[in-house]
């Protein structure tokens, strides 16, 4: 089953660490998982657990890769390239794996112009475009605030965008500009919320006051060891089994939305 899930959110909000333990909870599950960093402060490594050591080079930086499969080099604007470059192989040969997890980092289009049609920003295109779209693989997707990776192609078969937030108001705030900005794509009816680092059904409550419009797929409750590894820079949980039951859920949550019939 090609579930293929964007998470979204405020910086600070534990949008990374809830995607790294959703990947695994994933993969645990017996699932084909490839997590994609797209936020351009990536740390998704570390929630994986892949040694930081061990340096991954975004695939936007990578400039003889880019060159060979576009025939233009890296921050090249205008002149003549390939606009469907040969992505196929990358998922393999650029991943790391850890946890049953195979890790992308996307990295983003520096230079100024970065809207404009360059060959680094056509191959990243192309690798979402392929994963989303030809792969049956479980995709997580853990962007920055915004819904800048996502193109119309690739948004009809993307299952959910979780919108992460938090009981502070500033998150809350993020999460109606996101799902302004995903309606203007494709995705207003794929979109949930999820409410992370709640203490208690005081939070859960004050978030449904507060953001009543919005479907929430579920809550994660903040713990000691998801507040140490966050401080840490570390992967939290040892043994996957040990995450919170909510996170568990959410997971069998989102395979049950991927199962159902759209509707029209």
């Amino acid at each position: 089953m090609g579930l293929k899930i964007a998470i979204s959110g405020k910086g600070g909000v534990g949008k990374t660490t809830f995607a790294g333990l959703l990947c695994r909870v994933l993969a645990k599950k017996g699932m084909r998982v490839i997590g994609i960093d797209a936020d351009p402060v990536a740390n998704l490594q570390a929630a994986l657990g892949i040694d930081e050591e061990e340096q991954i080079i975004p695939l936007s930086q990578l400039g003889d890769l880019i060159s060979e499969r576009t025939g233009a080099k890296k921050g090249e604007i205008g002149g003549f390239f390939k606009m469907n470059p040969k992505v196929d192989d990358l998922p393999e040969t650029l991943s790391r794996e850890a946890e049953g997890v195979k890790l992308l980092v996307m990295g983003t289009v520096d230079h100024g112009g970065a809207g404009c049609v360059c060959p680094e920003a056509v191959i990243l295109k192309a690798l979402l475009t392929h994963l989303v779209l030809y792969r049956d693989d479980v995709v997580v997707m853990d962007m920055e605030a915004g819904v800048e990776h996502l193109g119309r192609a690739t948004t009809a078969r993307m299952d959910r965008l979780l919108i992460v937030v938090n009981p502070g108001r500033r998150s809350q705030v993020a999460a109606k500009q996101i799902r302004d900005l995903a309606k203007d794509i494709g995705l207003a009816n794929k979109i949930s919320l999820i409410g992370n680092r709640v203490r208690g059904e005081a939070d859960i409550q004050r978030l449904r006051e507060t953001m009543p419009d919005f479907d929430f797929l579920g809550f994660v409750e903040e713990t000691e060891e998801i507040a140490q590894a966050d401080m840490d820079a570390r992967m939290p949980f040892e043994k996957v089994e040990g995450a919170p039951a909510s996170i568990l859920a959410i997971a069998d949550k989102l395979i049950e939305l991927a199962q159902k019939p759209e509707t029209p």
